[in-house]
């Protein structure tokens, strides 16, 4: 029904990503393949899409689902300074050397939420923290048989005790038929409509 397709942990856990030395002890909660074919160049746009991606700007049900969310943490305090990174939990940007903590200085990110970790060549990692979990966004440029490049999308999470467990699991349902195949339809949209497109991307359902 809509673009993306949802993947098995093992396609994200079998790549040698930098994430995983960085992020151990962070189990890998969902796991999804991007509609952004392209070419092994591409990437930086696809970095670009996500940085810039504001929900605001999109369907109206992923608008409604994330000022929900939004508001629901300013009524229960769930994504106060207290909760982020820094303070409730160390940000992830300790175990990763200046060099590699360096490549995110460029990188501002739209969502004051999330804060980039670092951009590599076929990797770009963002961290958020709040009440209910310590979470990271990973996208990796991964390429297929025929070699066609595409986006993929993981997100890890160290939930916040049992309150944090008991989130992501009543969230799961919505999370998986609603919240992302609904953004990931509005990213195939947005990369197909963008500049550099080529047509074959341009002419993808």
């Amino acid at each position: 029904m809509f673009d993306g397709a949802r993947l098995d942990v093992i396609e994200h856990v079998a790549r040698p990503w930098r994430i995983h030395e960085i992020a151990e002890g962070f189990e890998v909660l969902d796991v999804w393949a991007l509609p952004t074919p392209g070419r092994r160049d591409d990437f930086d746009e696809l970095v670009t899409l996500w940085r810039t991606f504001d929900p605001a700007r999109t369907s109206p049900v992923v608008r409604f689902l994330f000022a929900a969310r939004w508001a629901l943490g300013r009524l229960f305090a769930l994504d106060t300074p207290e909760a982020g990174t820094g303070a409730r939990v160390p940000t992830l940007r300790d175990r990763i050397t200046p060099e590699l903590r360096s490549t995110a200085t460029q990188l501002d990110v739209d969502d004051a939420h999330f804060q980039p970790l670092y951009r590599i060549g076929d990797e770009f990692a963002m961290e958020i923290a709040n009440q209910t979990v310590h979470g990271v966004l990973h996208i990796g440029w991964v390429v297929d048989a025929t070699g066609v490049h595409r986006g993929q999308m993981a997100v890890l999470v160290r939930p916040n005790g049992v309150m944090g467990r008991m989130y992501l699991r009543a969230i799961a349902p919505l999370r998986h038929l609603v919240v992302y195949p609904l953004m990931l339809r509005d990213i195939g949209r947005l990369w197909r409509s963008r500049p550099g497109a080529t047509r074959h991307e341009s002419r993808s359902p």
